[in-house]
């Protein structure tokens, strides 16, 4: 799986993976922001709410991002990976500026959508400059591998996760989704010793990477985001220790961004940004 190619002379649209439990009543800037990215007035989004089992949430969303500006908004579920394959459901997303998952069960996500028509035709919107969200389940569902399930804890453990295929919008990083509220730095510290090539992003709840087309990742939202960087790792013990046991690495890079500060997916280099010059 990878993601689809970007035509020359064009970006790619935002991709913006949240944390679960947005503020979506009193505050909701990160759905209000989704929903600008999209098209503000003129944006057309669908909502994929199958991770979920509860029928409310679909409708839910219509509401939320109707009352926030969209133009246009269609809740799509899909039950069966038949209908993954109807040709109204992907005219339909083919029409959209924007696609949002809801949270839920992410294997849902990768069961009944992963390498259908309807993942292709994502992944062909998002390179064509729609922007794509997901929520908790949905946000692991986003990149190309995906934390399917794992440990609770601060420690790497080894057999502690259990990774799946995921969309395949990207594979330049994992994510994590409640990441403080539920202690995951080392179920994620775990996922980036099985692969150090991808940078991992945990996601407190309320809080989103809006990770822009130049493959910068900015935040919004009340918490941090921490961005574990393994690309450096001189030593895993992840090839020799026994099921269950803690891994040794060392050389491991970690950033806390909050708002205003920045991490460039490239050059894998943080930046304090606004928040440095809010210091001088």
């Amino acid at each position: 799986m990878c993601a689809s190619k970007v035509v020359e002379g064009k970006q790619r649209g935002w991709i913006v993976p949240i944390g679960g439990a947005e503020d979506k009543e009193n505050s909701p800037q990160i759905l209000h922001r989704f929903v600008e990215l999209a098209g503000g007035p003129g944006a057309d989004i669908v909502v994929i709410p199958t991770a979920s089992l509860l029928r409310a949430t679909g409708p839910r969303y219509e509401r939320l991002f109707g009352a926030l500006g969209a133009a246009r908004v269609t809740s799509l579920d899909f039950d069966t990976r038949r209908d993954a394959e109807e040709p109204g459901r992907i005219e339909r997303l083919a029409q959209a500026t924007g696609v949002f998952f809801t949270g839920g069960n992410q294997l849902r996500l990768s069961t009944l959508i992963g390498g259908t028509s309807v993942a292709r035709t994502i992944r062909r919107r998002n390179a064509a400059g729609a922007a794509v969200a997901g929520t908790s389940a949905g946000a692991a569902f986003i990149c190309e591998h995906m934390i399917a399930f794992g440990d609770e804890g601060s420690t790497p453990i080894a057999g502690s996760v259990r990774l799946a295929p995921g969309l395949g919008l990207t594979n330049r990083f994992i994510i994590d989704q409640h990441f403080r509220q539920r202690d995951r730095l080392g179920r994620l510290l775990t996922a980036l010793a099985y692969n150090p090539f991808a940078v991992g992003i945990g996601l407190d709840e309320d809080t989103a990477a809006f990770i822009s087309p130049d493959n910068t990742v900015g935040v919004e939202g009340s918490g941090g985001i921490t961005v574990v960087d393994a690309a450096e790792v001189r030593f895993s013990s992840m090839d020799s220790v026994k099921e269950g046991r803690p891994v040794c690495l060392l050389g491991v890079k970690l950033h806390i961004l909050t708002k205003g500060a920045t991490f460039n997916l490239h050059t894998r280099q943080a930046d304090a940004g606004d928040l440095n010059h809010a210091k001088t």
